[in-house]
Parts: structure tokens; C-alpha cells; sequence
């Protein structure tokens, strides 16, 4: 099985300059990903889930090239119309060949089409983890529209085996993602 290019760069270049940038001795502390944790809510499906979540799975589907799952509210809340166990979302967590294949196009055909594009955020989570938020998922280019279709935003959070925000921002930046200046 042939592996996703951003892999092979990580395996080739990558991580034997980020042990030299970093000072690390082992080869073992070099940061890597370990997952990419795709995520969309869906507000609406407390009123009509029958036909708002298996439209957002068909789409969340299509951008990651994984089955995706639905996500079940935890507890009651009246005020918003919620019962517990009704379905308010869809998640796909991806690992391995997917999860670089993911990234690569995220960085390098998603995020330049997005308008007045500046960069993306250098907060992290303080865990060497980081959280993206995209307003509309038409900036994927394995999406075709169709007519009353609603564009709906997602969160996208890459875990990686950093133990600090340092160390994970060399590793994303050494990946090529676009950080704000």
C-alpha cells in the first residue's frame, strides 16, 4: 500500500530536521500526528434530523473519504428544544494514510481558496493540539452543489504527539500550513 505524501515527506525529511531544530536526542520525541478529528454540528436537526443529518453525513463523507458518525446529545436542554440522545451532529476521526491525505489537501487546496485569506490562528490548546474552525465547507474541492443545499461550517482539530505548543507548531508549520504572520 503506497503511502500519502505528506507522510513520505514527514518519514524523509521532516521529522530528521525537526530532531536537529528541536535539540532532541531521541528520534522517539520527534512530535508526529496522531489523529485528525473532523467535526460538524447541526442546529437544525433538532427540528428536522431525518433529513438535515443524513445530508451533512453524505457531504462529510464525501470531504474525508471516511464513513462519518452521528453524534447523540448527552443531556436534555428545554430551552432548545434537545432531548437527550437526539442526533446534533457528525464526526469522523481520521488516522494513518487518510489523515495525511486530509491535511494535504486542507493545506494546500482548502484553505488558499478561502476569501481575503490572512492565515490561520497560532493559538493551540496548551496539549500541542490545534483547533481550526471553517465558516463554510464549499472551500473542499470534492464538493458539487446542488440547488437549496446549506453550506454549514465545521471544526477540525489535529492532535499530535507534541508535548508542548512549540513543538506542534514547528511540526504544522514543517507541514506547510499557513500560519497568520
Amino acid at each position: 500500500m503506497k503511502k500519502a505524501r505528506l507522510q513520505q515527506l514527514y518519514e524523509n525529511t521532516i521529522r530528521s530536521e525537526l530532531l536537529k531544530k528541536l535539540g532532541l536526542e531521541n528520534i522517539m520525541k520527534v512530535p508526529r500526528l496522531s489523529k485528525i478529528v473532523v467535526n460538524v454540528g447541526v442546529k437544525d436537526a433538532v427540528t428536522d434530523s431525518s433529513k438535515v443529518i443524513p445530508a451533512v453525513t453524505r457531504v462529510v463523507d464525501k470531504i474525508t473519504g471516511q464513513k462519518s458518525v452521528r453524534t447523540l446529545a448527552r443531556k436534555s436542554i428545554a430551552t432548545f428544544k434537545l432531548r437527550e440522545g437526539m442526533p446534533i451532529g457528525v464526526m469522523v476521526t481520521l488516522r494513518n494514510k487518510n489523515m495525511y491525505e486530509f491535511l494535504d489537501r486542507l493545506i494546500n487546496l482548502s484553505l488558499p481558496k478561502v476569501r481575503d485569506f490572512q492565515g490561520v490562528s497560532i493559538k493551540f490548546d496548551g496539549h500541542g493540539n490545534y483547533n481550526l474552525g471553517i465558516q463554510g465547507w464549499d472551500i473542499f474541492p470534492e464538493l458539487d452543489y446542488e440547488a437549496g443545499e446549506k453550506v454549514r461550517g465545521m471544526n477540525i482539530t489535529v492532535h499530535t504527539t507534541a508535548s508542548s505548543d512549540e513543538y506542534a507548531f514547528e511540526l504544522l508549520k514543517s507541514f506547510g500550513m499557513p500560519f497568520r504572520k
